[in-house]
């Protein structure tokens, strides 16, 4: 099993989108069910600063993914800069990781529901163009009452 979760791994920055999309999806599951991937969570907290946003979107997901195995508290020492993702350069990570915030917030009661509640609050959405600005605004409305609910 190590060998193909270092395989899946390694397709996480893989050029290949769709491949490296397909491994996101796998480890997402295997999160889901077990610790098993927690080791690895200083790589995808890694990931969280690419300059691709793709690699930084599984990175976040990842992340959110595994919070609930954070048991070295690795999250609760990054979350003030994990949670300016929520304003991420590209809208569309940005949109995918207001979406996982509730993930975050369940995983992590003590830390984030209160923070992600503030920075959803805060979150400055004007950066982005007109063509995105009311998904991004409509995606922080769902959050904020998927996480206060």
């Amino acid at each position: 099993m190590s060998e193909k979760v270092e395989e899946l791994l390694e397709f996480l920055t893989s050029r290949n989108n769709s491949q490296a999309y397909q491994a996101l999806k796998v480890l997402e599951e295997m999160s889901a069910e077990s610790s098993c991937l927690y080791p690895h969570m200083d790589k995808f907290l890694a990931m969280v600063s690419s300059g691709n946003s793709y690699v930084r979107t599984r990175g976040l997901a990842l992340v959110a993914h595994n919070a609930k195995w954070d048991v070295d508290g690795k999250i609760d020492g990054i979350i003030d800069e994990h949670l300016e993702h929520i304003t991420d350069e590209k809208p569309t990570c940005a949109r995918q990781y207001i979406k996982l915030l509730p993930l975050l917030a369940e995983a992590k009661p003590a830390l984030a529901p209160q923070k992600s509640i503030s920075a959803l609050r805060d979150a400055n959405v004007a950066r982005y163009p007109d063509s995105m600005r009311p998904l991004v605004q409509k995606d922080i409305h769902d959050s904020l009452l998927a996480i206060e609910h």
